[in-house]
């Protein structure tokens, strides 16, 4: 298996993927997307650039194999519960002044975040009036996160994140075990609609009150955070609350004087105007 790859060489790929398929890795962190590759041909057993070449030009169940594997799947449910208890108690409040409350989860991955989402706004007594629009550019990702089937083996885990955000409940309560898996309760799944949309490409799409977007900047160059930070801010409606991850920021955005800092060491802003 290679050991680096180099930017010339990278560019090809990228070029290859934009011509053959329509995805744009251009903006992504050289870096990391590097590593990606390289991981990626170390899965597929593959030892030459070449050889990853050849079958992205040739086999799209491949490339559809790929991005599935380098695309961004790391999530959990109630991740970082300080974020979730300051949702609790900061953010929720306001969004109960509206009558409907429209949430977009962009980059979801296969869910975890998005059914938090639920179980919080369910005990808030706002889950009925509210639309979460939960998007990736990953369609296997989509697809896990509709089932709403969570291994069993995470959710020791996840019962403890949850207690941490302020769970008000039994997290048990929120879903079914099967064997070695856990069944979300389909009234948490009503509200929630999954679809692809791609950050890089795709356009505003609707007004949202809350948009979070959790530990996908991290991927991005400086280029693609700005065009994204401008997306989000066109689909926020006056006073909407933005929410990234906790190694991400708008510091350096163009776009920074445009949102207020709600919670700076959890990254919970909101738009100004």
């Amino acid at each position: 298996m290679i050991e680096e790859i180099s930017n010339t060489e990278l560019q090809e790929l990228i070029s290859i993927i934009q011509q053959q398929y329509g995805y744009d890795f251009s903006d992504y962190a050289k870096a990391s997307l590097k590593r990606r590759f390289i991981r990626f041909m170390g899965h597929a057993q593959l030892g030459r650039l070449q050889d990853l070449k050849l079958q992205l030009l040739t086999d799209p169940d491949f490339f559809k194999r790929m991005v599935e594997y380098i695309t961004v799947n790391v999530t959990e449910m109630f991740r970082d519960p300080q974020f979730y208890q300051l949702l609790r108690d900061d953010v929720l409040p306001r969004l109960a002044t509206y009558p409907i409350i429209k949430i977009w989860h962009a980059g979801c991955a296969t869910g975890e975040e998005v059914y938090s989402m639920a179980i919080m706004l369910q005990e808030a007594g706002l889950l009925e009036r509210s639309r979460i629009y939960a998007t990736d550019m990953n369609a296997a990702n989509l697809e896990k996160a509709n089932t709403g089937i969570v291994p069993m083996r995470w959710m020791k885990d996840y019962t403890h994140n949850y207690i941490q955000s302020g769970g008000l409940h039994d997290f048990s309560d929120y879903y079914t075990a099967r064997y070695d898996a856990a069944i979300i309760n389909p009234g948490l799944r009503r509200n929630i609609i999954f679809f692809q949309h791609n950050l890089v490409t795709d356009h505003v799409f609707n007004e949202f009150q809350l948009i979070c977007c959790r530990n996908v900047f991290i991927y991005f160059n400086r280029t693609l955070q700005e065009r994204v930070v401008t997306l989000f801010y066109d689909s926020l409606a006056p006073r909407g609350y933005l929410a990234l991850g906790m190694k991400e920021s708008l510091l350096f955005s163009k776009e920074r004087k445009k949102f207020e800092v709600i919670n700076g060491p959890n990254k919970i802003f909101r738009r100004k105007f």
